[in-house]
């Protein structure tokens, strides 16, 4: 959890520092906006490629809490067949 806070944090100090970076630069208004718009896209690419990357290994945790889970019901299963023999022997 502090590894995610700390991640959001850095990439809006990044984002504050590029903007007050284009804005305090000594360049005509066309030029800032050219600047900008190119900051944009590249910050775009980014967070395209890390949320792939993101989508990929939630897939891949869900799987594995899906095997675990199916494990699980087959444990409970013989378990709970098991206990019911011995109930059963213990009865008699």
């Amino acid at each position: 959890m502090a590894k995610g806070k700390f991640a959001i944090g850095a990439i809006i100090g990044a984002a504050a520092g590029i903007v007050a970076g284009i804005l305090t630069a000594p360049k005509t208004g066309k030029q800032t906006r050219g600047d900008i718009k190119r900051k944009a896209a590249e910050l775009k690419r980014k967070g395209s490629k890390n949320l792939k990357k993101v989508e990929k290994e939630v897939q891949t945790v869900t799987k594995d809490i899906a095997k675990t889970v199916e494990d699980i019901k087959g444990k409970a299963k013989t378990t709970k067949k098991a206990v019911a023999a011995v109930k059963k022997t213990t009865k008699k």
